[in-house]
Formats: C-alpha cells, structure tokens, sequence
C-alpha cells in the first residue's frame, strides 16, 4: 500500500487576477486524517474540487494512488473517481426522495445487485450512522445532523477508499457538531478511509487530525496536530492560534 493516496506537487491555479495557489506541495497519507484548514478565501474547497477533478490546476501535478490525474483523459479518470465519496456542506440530498431511496442511489447507478441485497445493505448502513427507523422520511422531516448522517451514510455506499468532507459540520451547534466528528472517526475506524476534510471549525476539528495542512495566501504550512500548530512561530500561525485556539488547547482523542 502506498504511503501517500494523494499528492499534490507544484500546483498553481489562478481565478483572473487573483492567484489560490502558488506551487503548492503536499502529501495525504492513505488511512489517516487530513484536515485542511485557513481562512475564507484561501483555496481549501479548491483543492477539494482539484482532487476531485472538477477544477483542473494551470500548473503542476495531482497524483491520486499513484496516477497523475491531470494527464488523464474523462474516461480513464473516472474511473479514479470511483476511489471518492464526499460529503457537501449541505449533505446534497434529493428532496424528493426518501431517506432509505437517498442512501441505495449509489447502488441503483453504479452495481447490479437486487433489490432484496441493495435493502441489506441500506438498512445496514443506516443502523451504522443511528438513522435506523428513519427509511421512510423525507429530507424536509430531518434535522441538520440527521441530513448529514444521510449524506455520509450515501457516500459510503460503494465502501470508497478516499472521503472527502467540504465544511461538513456548517449549520451545526456545537454538540451536533462533536456527534457528527465521532461518528466520522467511527467510520474511518470500521471502513478504513483516507478523509480529507475542509473545515472552519477550529480547534475541534484538529481532535480528529493525524495532519493538518493549513493555506495561507497561496501557500501551505504541514503540522502533525494542534500541538506542532501552537508551537509554530510563523507570525500568520501565531495570529490563527491566537484568534481561533486561545492561549491553551489541550487535544483530546474522540473515542
């Protein structure tokens, strides 16, 4: 297994006069947490969209398990995107269809199984993320974290090897929002994902980071966890600390 599932060397892109990103590097380790984090503006769902090949960099290279996907032609990469499930901030979810009908979509479009073995499967995936009971509702019945619980447990359908998270938690108080970064641990830990996660929400979503990559004015600074993050003595890190972790951050391991 390779130790990098994603690697972005190089990478410049550019909307009109304003350059997102000056030649950014950086590794995702495969089976870990990545959280990327920065201010509004900064290229975090840029690089999301990058990965995901919905965007494509003006200079540089992508490597997604080991294949560089900005030389790729539609059909081979998509291909690729089969290793992705993501989870928008908005969880994305068909308002016309039921909760159960949302999560067995990926298995209606993409595999041949039955019906009676798609039902299985759902009503599993369900019970994984607390939603048992739920099948019959419809988005508009659901509350904000319950949307989300639907939406990751849709992404997850196809057992993919690599999650993407845009701002998963917005919208979310505080204790929702700690439910929510669990159950995410929890799925890792059951299924085995890389997670990429963008996220505002610091410092509590650096609980959940094996690596933190942090963009600042189209670059990027790396550290292993809120930890290394405090003891940075680059003045815009310093600043981060200083408006969004206080004095004192203590980093506590979600169980």
């Amino acid at each position: 297994m390779n130790e990098s599932i994603i690697q972005l060397i190089d990478v410049v892109k550019t909307f009109g006069d304003q350059r997102v990103l000056e030649g950014v590097s950086f590794d995702i380790p495969t089976g870990k947490t990545t959280v990327i984090a920065g201010a509004s503006g900064q290229g975090k769902s840029v690089i999301l969209k990058l990965i995901l090949g919905l965007l494509s960099p003006d200079a540089g290279r992508i490597f997604v398990d080991g294949k560089d996907i900005t030389r790729m032609r539609r059909k081979e990469f998509n291909g690729i995107r089969t290793n992705f499930g993501v989870l928008f901030q908005g969880a994305a979810l068909l308002d016309s269809l039921t909760v159960f009908a949302n999560v067995a979509l990926p298995l209606e479009e993409r595999t041949r199984l039955s019906h009676e073995e798609i039902s299985a499967k759902v009503i599993e995936m369900l019970e994984r993320v607390g939603l048992q009971g739920h099948e019959s509702k419809f988005p508009a019945q659901l509350s904000g974290g319950m949307k989300k619980r639907v939406g990751l447990a849709r992404a997850l359908m196809l057992e993919p090897k690599i999650m993407l998270f845009d701002e998963p938690t917005t919208g979310l108080d505080p204790e929702k929002s700690m439910d929510i970064y669990r159950l995410f641990y929890q799925t890792q830990q059951q299924f085995g994902y890389t997670s990429v996660i963008v996220s505002h929400d610091i410092p509590k979503i650096f609980n959940l980071a094996d690596q933190v990559i942090i963009l600042n004015m189209g670059k990027v600074l790396i550290f292993k966890g809120a930890k290394d993050i405090q003891g940075s003595g680059a003045p815009s890190i310093q600043a981060l600390v200083d408006k969004t972790m206080g004095n004192i951050y203590h980093s506590n391991e979600l169980e």
